[in-house]
């Protein structure tokens, strides 16, 4: 399982490397690892079903403190869904490979998404800890969100993603207080562990069982918002903004479905709990008939389908979680009939969309006669989802009708409330056959006009590569049908935990004899027929009936009375004033501060001294950080005062240094100087000038809150280190990193091992942080290249005048320097700078060391184990290396030096870093966990390697990324809108790339 679940995630790292040299073709590399998971899937199912052999599970400890495993386990209700996720994700991402174009945007993204969509999915159903199901369910949430949003231009297609992740989210976290609720009370996060505690947990009285209750329901909130029930189920259509494939995918076999799972799951121990039955039977049973009721008013074929999803959602949610044995088998029928008929559906109307440019149902006509095998392909798709024999939608909804027949005869419930139920039931069927009529007429048939028949729509013929998803998938339905006892088999183990309501029991099966299920069929299909030729009347009978409850504009009110309320409330807190902030933050920590000192009574250590003893020397650094915090609060240019900041940096890297930490030292003195490059580059945006310093009302009220804030955090200090009670565990760390973490630098191993988690998160938000930089400067696209050098003609870049305004010897020597030969050119892209902003001698060193410093930050990099460096500090060194690159032969230069994008540098980084923890679980370790291999080799003589190194690798890639990042934000985006705003560039026209040197 695990095995399964990483190969969605790994190859969706590579997914856009694949797209780069294959274009849409990689879709089918994509399609192969759920396919070659479904067929392993296929081989577990004697192991799933076997009687003596005990149920597949894997379980390898996480956080085992906090009771949080890696726990996953194929019983027969996860071989089920996995048919669908697996199956149906393999063909819908080979039906991409003709639904989409190579030429395409985003396509390695995209493809990427969905895959890794699939593999959450596949953890989700399979997950046996109540929050690694957690996990996986808010992964399918921010997967959605980006696939829903895949056309990031179209402003309909962000809105939707956003609804979407924003209801699910909210959905989501009210089940997280739901699951940890139930977990506390069942004294396990175990979800098979739960399970076997519920009888016991419904059970209990008092607060116990109040608890369990509310905790149940708010787990309810997160399926009904997932399956798209009402009061939430507008995200649903919404979603329709997002490419075919996706609803196919997404909104018909997969992330809708996941509510569901969830309730079947939970359905065998808590569906006697206090509130199940009256949330999920009224909530399902009126967004049935809400759905169904707007599926007819529609004239997109796409939104046909999503309102009738959004019926046969709230269908499915009511027959799963009523708590029968019949019900059971009826429910997850249904589950896999709608998966198959509707995926199908979906991928026809992606066909007629793409083949004919529509889907409006007013401007298709004769498309039946255009394409006769998709026709007949919707048709077995159509007539499922109706409920017609011999398909699987017949077989699954005839259990169904038989089951609440069971359930009104000898249910608890009682006799009249179930034959309302099954009424209802009746009535929402009767709208899902008029609805699947309308979708054939609207798609298929040809259309009459006021003068005789509208003409026959332009349709491209349909390859069979492009048919063959949904063509199979009907196949399926129509095996499915013919055939029902092998899912009959299937789900009868899971239908098994439940209590039956009739004494006959109930088994799948295409004929029963003359039944009342079968009575009601036919009531369903005299009803829809009738609903679909009186259709013209029904639209003007909807059209005339007031609109009712508009759940969506509720949510809309709701968003923008949310945005009123921040408005008004940072109109009043955020003021403009940097003096009031501070002024607020640092009064407050000084309050705070000093009650705490003063009511606990502080320990002071017995030890105090102004000047340590074993280095007098702090005293020249400590002057030198007071001059230079003096110098910046007084300076009145810009550039000095970052400067003067600087200084203070420096100034505490050097008592890092006297105190026997030569990596932090390192790392300060390394950031300290990125960071007065950023500064550079950005002030020059910025006047040079700053606003008076030493005037103003408030500048006692500052010196007295600086002065007073410095005191406190000495005293703070101070009295820490004389409140000890216990042994410093920094003791204990050099013994701990050389026996476990296999290495004698103390601060690094304990950065890459012993801390690997906290590590992790820094360099993720290392790459948050430059994703950031990145969209708030002038960066257009993550992915976007910065342009080649041969693009450029030889002077163009930073020409400020005239070919006289610049004269002179320097110039002079300067344009006979620029002419280099092709094979041996100083700076690869140092010719595109105009002669007047060259430099000779900073070129020449720069092609002198460049080379020397990469090779210093690898070795850094690789020393760090055992010597001063790391991956930190050897990316910063190389970071160096590239700000010295840009500085010397401006932008192009820096795009020349580094051949990989920024997004991609930190992509790998964070990948190389996130594999490094998951090797271990394949071989019984524990994420995170290094293993040490020693060896001879030639040469290099006893070499001993930590895998930890990997990790170290990929925090190297986060923080040259992170510099790339800055440089191209502040420096090269900059560069460009000076130089677009004084057209000085001059680009190379011809279709022949430029010599270097040229």
């Amino acid at each position: 399982m695990l095995i399964v679940l990483c190969a969605h995630f790994i190859v969706a790292i590579f997914a856009p490397l694949f797209f780069s040299r294959w274009g849409r073709a990689a879709f089918y590399v994509l399609a192969a690892v759920p396919a070659a998971s479904f067929a392993w899937l296929l081989a577990q199912y004697a192991s799933v079903y076997s009687d003596s052999a005990p149920t597949p599970t894997l379980d390898v400890a996480w956080v085992p403190s906090l009771g949080l495993n890696l726990t996953f386990r194929m019983d027969e209700l996860s071989w089920l869904v996995s048919l669908l996720v697996l199956g149906v994700g393999a063909l819908v991402l080979a039906y991409c490979a003709r639904y989409f174009k190579s030429a395409d945007a985003g396509l390695g993204g995209f493809g990427a998404q969905l895959l890794a969509f699939a593999g959450a999915m596949f953890g989700l159903v399979t997950a046996d800890n109540l929050i690694l199901l957690y996990v996986f369910w808010e992964l399918t949430t921010v997967l959605s969100y980006l696939l829903i949003g895949y056309a990031s231009t179209r402003i309909a297609a962000r809105r939707a993603g956003l609804q979407a992740l924003i209801v699910t989210t909210f959905g989501g976290l009210a089940m997280l207080v739901g699951l940890i609720m139930v977990g506390e009370s069942a004294g396990t996060y175990s979800i098979s562990g739960v399970l076997a505690k519920a009888a016991a947990l419904v059970a209990a009285a008092g607060v116990p069982g109040t608890v369990v209750d509310v905790g149940v329901a708010l787990i309810l909130v997160g399926a009904v918002t997932k399956s798209a029930l009402l009061p939430f189920h507008f995200w649903l259509p919404g979603a329709m903004a997002a490419p075919t494939p996706v609803s196919a995918y997404l909104h018909a076999a997969a992330m809708v479905k996941a509510g569901i799972y969830l309730v079947a799951r939970l359905a065998p121990g808590f569906s006697g709990t206090e509130y199940w039955q009256v949330v999920i039977t009224v909530l399902g049973l009126a967004t049935m008939l809400l759905g169904g009721w707007r599926a007819l008013r529609q004239h997109d074929l796409k939104l046909i389908l999503a309102y009738g999803t959004v019926s046969q959602l709230g269908f499915i949610m009511t027959v799963v979680g009523l708590g029968s044995r019949e019900a059971a088998l009826a429910g997850m029928a249904m589950v896999l009939g709608h998966g198959l008929f509707k995926a199908t559906l979906f991928l026809v109307v992606g066909i007629i969309d793409h083949q004919s440019g529509t889907r409006d149902i007013r401007e298709l006509s004769g498309v039946f006669r255009s394409a006769p095998a998709l026709g007949v392909v919707a048709l077995i798709g159509a007539a499922s989802m109706a409920g017609l024999p011999p398909l699987a939608g017949f077989v699954a909804k005839e259990s169904v009708f038989a089951a609440f027949e069971a359930n009104a005869r000898y249910g608890p419930s009682g006799h009249l409330l179930g034959v309302a139920v099954l009424a209802v039931m009746v009535l929402g069927s009767i709208l899902t056959f008029a609805y699947s009529a309308r979708f054939m007429w609207g798609g298929f048939a040809r259309k009459p006009s006021g003068t005789g028949v509208v003409e026959a729509t332009a349709f491209k013929p349909v390859g069979w590569l492009f048919l063959g998803a949904p063509a199979l998938l009907s196949a399926l339905t129509v095996a499915y049908g013919l055939f029902p006892h092998a899912v009959d088999t299937w789900i009868a183990p899971y239908s098994a935990q439940f209590p039956a309501d009739g004494p006959h029991g109930l088994h799948l099966a295409l004929w029963h004899g003359v039944t009342l299920p079968l009575f009601l069929s036919a009531v369903v299909v005299a009803g829809g027929v009738l609903l679909f030729l009186v259709r013209g009347g029904f639209e003007t009978l909807q059209d005339r009936l007031p609109p009712g409850l508009d759940f969506e504009r509720g949510y809309r009110q709701s968003v923008v009375g949310l945005d009123l309320v921040a408005i008004w409330v940072t109109g009043r807190t955020q003021r403009g004033s940097l003096f009031f902030y501070l002024s607020v933050i640092l009064a407050t920590a000084i309050a705070s501060i000093s009650a705490v000192l003063v009511l606990t009574g502080p320990s002071w250590t017995a030890q105090k001294y102004f000047l340590d003893p074993g280095s007098p020397f702090q005293v020249f650094a400590g002057v030198a950080i007071v001059v230079g915090a003096v110098a910046a609060a007084r300076a009145n240019k810009r550039f000095m005062a970052v400067l003067m900041v600087s200084v203070t940096g420096y100034g505490l890297a050097l008592i890092f240094a006297l105190q026997g930490a030569p990596d932090l030292a390192l790392t300060q003195m390394l950031v300290e100087t990125i960071v007065l490059v950023a500064f550079v580059l950005a002030l020059r945006s910025l006047p040079p000038g700053l606003r008076e310093r030493g005037a103003g009302e408030h500048r006692v009220v500052r010196m007295v809150l600086g002065a007073a804030f410095g005191a406190v955090m000495v005293l703070v200090a101070v009295v820490a280190m004389g409140s000890r009670i216990a042994m410093p565990v920094s003791l204990e760390l050099p013994k701990l990193a050389y026996e476990g973490g296999g290495g004698i630098n103390v601060v690094n191993v304990t950065l890459v091992d012993i801390r690997a988690w906290d590590t992790f998160g820094e360099i993720s938000v290392l790459a948050i942080a430059a994703t950031g930089v990145a969209s708030l400067i002038f960066v257009r696209g993550r992915g976007q290249r910065l342009a080649r050098a041969e693009t450029v003609a030889t002077g163009s870049i930073g020409r400020l005048g005239g070919a006289d305004m610049f004269s002179g010897p320097a110039v002079e020597l300067a344009r006979r320097f620029a002419v280099v030969p092709a094979t041996n050119p100083w700076l690869v892209a140092g010719r595109t700078l105009a002669p007047e902003r060259r430099s000779i001698i900073i070129e020449v060193v720069t092609r002198l060391v460049f080379h020397s410093i990469i090779v210093l930050s690898i070795y850094l990099l690789l020393a760090g184990h055992n010597g001063t460096g790391g991956g930190f500090a050897g990316g910063l060194v190389a970071g160096l290396a590239l700000t010295i690159r840009y500085l010397a032969g401006g932008r192009f230069e820096l795009a020349e030096a580094s051949r990989l994008s920024a997004g991609t540098m930190l992509g790998l980084g964070l990948a190389a870093a996130a594999l490094s923890g998951m090797v271990p679980l394949f071989f019984g370790g524990q994420v995170f966990q290094s293993a040490i291999f020693a060896f001879d080799l030639p040469v290099f003589g006893h070499v001993k390697f930590v895998t930890s190194t990997i990790f170290d690798i990929g925090v190297y890639l986060v923080v040259v990324g992170l510099v790339m990042d800055v440089l191209r934000s502040l420096g090269s985006e900059i560069d460009q809108h000076e130089e677009d705003g004084l057209g000085a560039v001059t680009l190379i026209e011809d279709d022949e790339p430029l010599e270097v040197g040229r």
